[in-house]
């Protein structure tokens, strides 16, 4: 036997022993598989069907990622879809965002928001760039930007150390601000530059004392941060309105835990409320408090579920004076997102940003105050249809975190509570995490911002105006049971007086204008 024989011969023996061994393995797994099935008492599957049973969770856990990426269609993923990212990724990228064909979305549908082109639509020449909003009058240190789109509440622990970094980055290089979430201030959201928005919850992460009760020391340290502009009161988030936000323990680091100043390595949940603000005169205290104490524009963040407290809340500013209101009111929608929250909060809680943010703005202009309170609208809006809609019902600014962590990466894998994201947004995985370059991802975030705006000019100047705050609500139409559109103004008519509708955007109501 030659050389080339006995090498082939060896060779396949060996393949013949591994597939023994294999064999012999597979069964003896089986066997034990099948005796642990059998015997144990907490899965009827399993218990009836051995082994066998074992591939129903095995292909439930694959059914997520075949719906994302072979079976579900362009428009019909939750809580985002296909074609909702694909903007995001594309306008990040700076790469053209143009289609061909003809629309994919279903223009019919009941509650579809449709644009009212303008017959002399606004000409490049003619279009300015937004104007300037200051809020905060009466602290000693107002705000002014220009920028109607921002970084919405993302908390250092939530999300990563490089996406901190990133979106504090690319914050600054677009201009806009970013809302620190929570969690607290980290070197992580100073180190970019850019504006920021302090973010007190329930727990007074960051600024609470040794009992956790809220601290002026502390308060006065984060205001000293030149780029700590407004302080926000976060009363209620969207995804679990009525719950505190939960970090679990796995996420809690040493460093985070000094940040938050928590006990390392426990889950950090804070309480569903604020223990010192029960009443809307708690609230207006606590606002003084904040804004004597840092002299910055202080606001609150609210999901609107009840609303009667804000006629109470607007009718005691007025008792009290204009200048003991909150800055801003950010309202958040029920379709907001977290990294965890109970499902019966996320699916069941709160009222959507459709209903909560005109019913905002026409209660502020019922109680005269709607030049003096700004609006932030908060809420799943990440493409530019979705802003120039909020803008166009009467927000001033829009937020959003979502979007952001889509120019981030994000796939939308569902784990950002298990600290297992693919991406390394929401992990503390150091190896995930190297994923995240953070150089290459601050020009993605500084992308996708200029874009937003810049794609919601275009349709503000197909609409025939200059700038995208001069967006009202006759500009826009909803599609009704019937099939058919009416204007914004004739759903939510309480428009500000100043709002004349021009004669070529007409909004006269017709027999078929009127839903079914």
């Amino acid at each position: 036997m030659n050389t080339s024989q006995e090498i082939f011969t060896l060779g396949s023996d060996f393949i013949i022993a591994v597939i023994l061994v294999a064999i012999i393995s597979l069964i003896i797994i089986t066997i034990v598989c099948y005796i642990i099935d059998i015997t144990q008492t907490k899965h009827a599957i399993r218990r009836n069907y051995p082994v066998i049973g074992r591939f129903r969770y095995f292909f439930e856990h694959l059914g997520e990622f075949f719906r994302q990426y072979f079976f579900a269609m362009d428009r019909e993923e939750l809580p985002f879809n296909r074609a909702q990212r694909s903007w995001v990724y594309r306008t990040a990228k700076n790469v053209d965002s143009t289609i061909a064909f003809g629309s994919t979305r279903n223009l019919s549908t009941p509650g579809t928001v449709l644009f009212v082109n303008c017959p002399f639509p606004t000409l490049e020449e003619d279009a300015v760039s937004p104007q300037p909003i200051t809020i905060g009058p009466y602290s000693h240190h107002p705000y002014t930007t220009e920028r109607f789109f921002h970084i919405s509440a993302m908390s250092y622990g939530a999300i990563s150390k490089p996406a901190v970094q990133a979106l504090s980055r690319g914050a600054k290089t677009a201009g806009c601000w970013l809302n620190t979430g929570e969690g607290g201030l980290s070197p992580y959201h100073l180190e970019g530059g850019c504006d920021l928005v302090f973010q007190i919850g329930t727990a007074k992460y960051g600024v609470r004392d040794e009992h956790g009760q809220l601290s002026d020391e502390k308060l006065q340290e984060i205001a000293a941060h030149q780029q700590v502009k407004m302080f926000e009161i976060k009363m209620s988030q969207g995804a679990k309105p009525g719950k505190g936000g939960i970090l679990p323990g796995v996420k809690v680091t040493s460093e985070i835990a000094a940040i938050r100043g928590i006990p390392e390595g426990q889950s950090s949940i804070s309480p569903n409320g604020h223990p010192d603000i029960k009443t809307v005169a708690d609230l207006l205290d606590m606002i003084h408090r904040i804004r004597t104490v840092t002299g910055k524009p202080v606001g609150f963040k609210a999901v609107i579920g009840a609303y009667g407290w804000l006629d109470d809340l607007f009718a005691l500013i007025n008792q009290r004076g204009i200048e003991s209101a909150p800055d801003f009111i950010t309202i958040d929608s029920a379709d907001g997102g977290t990294g965890a929250a109970p499902m019966s909060l996320m699916d069941y809680m709160g009222l959507l940003l459709r209903e909560s943010l005109p019913l905002v703005v026409d209660k502020l202009v019922e109680y005269g105050l709607r030049d003096r309170v700004k609006v932030i609208a908060s809420g799943k809006l990440i493409n530019a249809a979705d802003v120039a809609w909020a803008l166009s019902l009467g927000a001033d600014f829009v937020n959003s975190a979502r979007g952001f962590m889509f120019a981030l990466g994000c796939i939308q894998a569902l784990q950002c509570n298990k600290n297992t994201c693919p991406t390394g947004i929401t992990t503390h995985n150091p190896r995930l995490q190297k994923g995240l370059v953070v150089m290459d991802k601050t020009t993605r975030v500084a992308n996708y911002a200029k874009n937003m705006e810049h794609y919601v000019g275009v349709i503000a100047h197909s609409c025939g105006v200059k700038e995208p705050r001069q967006l009202k609500r006759y500009h826009a139409r909803v599609v009704t049971d019937n099939g058919l559109s009416i204007p914004l103004d004739q759903l939510h008519p309480n428009i500000i007086a100043t709002d004349k509708v021009p004669s070529h955007h007409s909004t006269a109501a017709t027999t078929s204008d009127l839903p079914s």
